[in-house]
């Protein structure tokens, strides 16, 4: 068996140019610009390649980007007070402050800073609870491009049991808190695992659909994939011989029934998700 190639690459092409049609409609009924405003401390290189991906996505789909790039001597203070400028500004409808931030900088502070209604990356305190609730404000950028990947590639999530391997913030217990919801995509039995979990590849092998966010390079292998599993490969590394995912791609592919490509799997639709949390800021600030 070899997997079929989820393509997310492919995929956020296609989503950015119905988010394109759906700007340039908004500008011509309400002449308002949807504007996403990214903020960089240091001079991160994979930060930077991400932020200059971002603003191009935001040319792609008719929005305004604004960049504000920081120094890494940058205090908490300071930061704050860009932030609270930016809340300020009627014209900015989505702020994102790229992680990680320098150690004497407080990320939790900086996030909970941001107005919510701004927050595009979802991860405001208020935003994380309107998401567990089920009501979400946005849906987190990585989390919502994992399950538009599987939808939009007809890999029905209800009553299947989903194991994701990771507990961050950003992607593992959003992802969770997404799929047990009701609805598309979603209505799933979810497992989350982490590093504390006792045999994880016994675990591992019960998933029907397996996300790996672990942050461990090829981390996930052949003997730990159920055969004809979906594998959604959420890790990005980089390594001496140049980047690849939590997921030993050749060996799981000749086990898997879907899996996704790193890069080109989900990492473009992580910013395809961002801007239409941005787009729906927008809107937002048109029906209050």
């Amino acid at each position: 068996m070899t997997a079929q190639l989820l393509d997310g690459k492919s995929l956020a092409k296609t989503i950015q140019a119905e988010i394109a049609v759906e700007v340039a409609e908004f500008i011509e009924n309400n002449k308002i610009v949807p504007c996403l405003a990214t903020v960089l401390v240091g001079a991160d290189p994979a930060s930077e390649v991400y932020i200059r991906n971002k603003r191009q996505a935001c040319e792609r789909c008719g929005m305004e980007s604004r960049h504000h790039s920081l120094s890494a001597e940058t205090t908490e203070a300071e930061l704050l007070d860009l932030v609270h400028k930016l809340n300020r500004d009627d014209g900015v409808h989505g702020i994102l402050v790229q992680l990680p931030l320098p150690k004497q900088i407080d990320e939790q502070r900086i996030l909970t800073a941001v107005n919510p209604s701004k927050d595009v990356d979802c991860f405001h305190p208020e935003n994380v609870g309107l998401l567990v609730q089920g009501r979400p404000r946005f849906l987190p950028c990585t989390p919502h491009g994992v399950q538009q990947l599987l939808v939009r590639n007809g890999i029905e999530t209800a009553g299947k049991h989903v194991v994701v391997v990771g507990r961050s913030d950003i992607v593992g217990k959003p992802l969770a808190n997404m799929l047990v919801q009701k609805g598309t995509g979603a209505d799933a039995t979810v497992t989350v695992c982490h590093s504390r979990t006792r045999d994880l590849a016994a675990v591992t092998r019960t998933a029907e659909i397996l996300v790996a966010a672990i942050g461990k390079p090829r981390f996930i292998t052949a003997d730990m994939v159920r055969p004809g599993a979906v594998v959604v490969d959420v890790g990005i590394n980089r390594t001496d011989a140049g980047l690849c995912g939590d997921v030993d791609f050749a060996g799981v592919a000749e086990v898997a029934s879907h899996i996704t490509p790193v890069p080109g799997g989900v990492g473009p639709l992580t910013i395809t998700m961002l801007l239409k949390n941005t787009l729906s800021a927008c809107r937002q600030v048109v029906l209050r």
